[in-house]
């Protein structure tokens, strides 16, 4: 039996959510009692420590058919000579402090689901320091048919580019198109169904602190990401019974065991750490309006803190249609070089800071101090705008995934036949126009 009618969804960001499929799975008045009802089982999940701090407190109690405990022993996906291309090996070596860039990840030419379709671009940190982040695309073209799938390294932000995801959690289920996102708790169960059938995006494994809504300090109580717009699944489950597969990621390497039934048996949960979706044409834009450019971190979605007060793990940020309108300024982004690192990604249209060459489902890499912005036919076009009309800017959703540590490119991604070798080109027509007086 299956219990997955219309999806639905409650809205709140972080809010402590109650949801059951059956009346009365939820128990009153405590969260385990002696005897669960319809039979079911008690199991916490725990997304930080017990003794977090409220506010930043991740946990959810389910009520399930079976416990989580219940499958066979685990084994090497594919044996101790495999090669997975999803992974967190992230090399040792030096890294190239150059500017680069990919053209979308191929479509898959034999049948792929989603887990066989990931491919890991880059990354820093690791999952045994509980800091940094992975960076993975993903290319599939058929549903996880009887496979179920955990990652215990990190909580999981996945960026549709290509097709809708359809998300079976243990929580409920999730569907997403481009323009929207889907965050996963670390640990969390699930299965991705293709609607539309060939599919591509972009993942990022986040080894640290859960991603929250970043604060908005002199912008005010509005603004940026609303709460209210991030919506999280109901209650439904699977109560079917076969020899289905579970595959897991610990510690960067890929694991299989055999599991005789479906692990979305949840029939009721409550609590705070559940899977999400947001759609990103949502997101409230802040601007200039006088001269000048604000910071790009007034386009964060998400961010995941570090230790350090006001730098991040990771922070997530998007570039949608907005209007430009700033006088006697440059409007596009102009040249700079950060400390942080950031790949970026377009999901649709056209970015505003390149003329051509950056394609939906590519990405660039510009590491800590490698200069980058503007390529020459931007700079040109933009130096010599009307600034007495707005820039309309339309049809368009880049995003960031930002870090303070250095992203290390993956030996695959840098030997990659869709890498752009001739990146840096795009720069080669900035002329030398300096005029001293005489």
């Amino acid at each position: 039996m299956s219990k997955s009618t219309e999806l639905r969804y409650m809205t709140g960001f972080g809010n402590e959510f109650a949801s059951e499929a059956i009346a009365g799975a939820l128990p009153v008045g405590q969260n385990s009692p002696q005897r669960v009802a319809h039979g079911l089982y008690a199991e916490q999940l725990s997304g930080s420590a017990f003794t977090a701090p409220r506010g930043q407190n991740r946990r959810s109690w389910l009520y399930r058919i079976r416990p989580a405990a219940m499958h066979g022993a685990f084994s090497l996906l594919g044996g101790a000579d495999a090669k997975p291309r999803f992974h967190n090996d992230f090399g040792d070596g030096p890294v190239t402090p150059d500017q680069l860039r990919w053209d979308p990840l191929p479509l898959p030419t034999t049948p792929t689901d989603f887990v066989d379709g990931l491919y890991t671009v880059a990354g820093n940190g690791s999952p045994a320091a509980q800091q940094g982040v992975g960076i993975h695309l993903y290319a599939a073209d058929r549903d996880m048919a009887g496979r179920f799938f955990h990652d215990a390294d990190g909580e999981l932000l996945l960026v549709p580019q290509l097709g809708r995801l359809r998300i079976a959690t243990e929580m409920g289920v999730l569907e997403v198109e481009p323009q929207q996102i889907a965050v996963v708790p670390r640990g969390v169960r699930f299965r991705v169904e293709l609607p539309d059938g060939p599919s591509r995006g972009y993942v990022l494994e986040n080894f640290g602190a859960p991603l929250r809504l970043p604060e908005l300090g002199p912008i005010g109580s509005n603004g940026l990401a609303n709460p209210r717009d991030f919506e999280t699944p109901v209650a439904a489950y699977e109560d079917v019974e076969g020899a289905f597969e579970l595959v897991a990621k610990f510690q960067g390497h890929l694991w299989r065991a055999d599991i005789g039934h479906s692990p979305l048996d949840v029939v009721g949960w409550h609590g705070n750490c559940a899977p999400y979706r947001y759609d990103l044409r949502r997101f409230n834009t802040i601007g200039s309006i006088s001269f000048d450019h604000p910071d790009p971190s007034i386009f964060t979605v998400l961010t995941a803190p570090s230790d350090t007060p006001g730098t991040a793990n990771v922070d997530f940020a998007i570039f949608p249609p907005r209007w430009l309108v700033a006088q006697h300024t440059f409007r596009p982004p102009w040249f700079h070089r950060n400390v942080a690192s950031e790949l970026m990604g377009l999901v649709h249209g056209a970015y505003d800071a390149k003329a051509e060459g950056f394609l939906p489902g590519g990405c660039s890499l510009h590491n800590c101090m490698t200069g980058h912005g503007p390529d020459a036919a931007t700079f040109d076009k933009a130096s010599n705008a009307d600034l007495s009309r707005p820039d309309v800017v339309t049809d368009t959703m880049a995003f960031m995934f930002e870090t303070r540590g250095v992203i290390r490119p993956a030996a695959q991604a840098l030997e990659a036949a869709h890498r752009q070798r001739d990146y840096q080109q795009c720069w080669a027509g900035l002329r030398r126009n300096f005029t001293p007086p005489l």
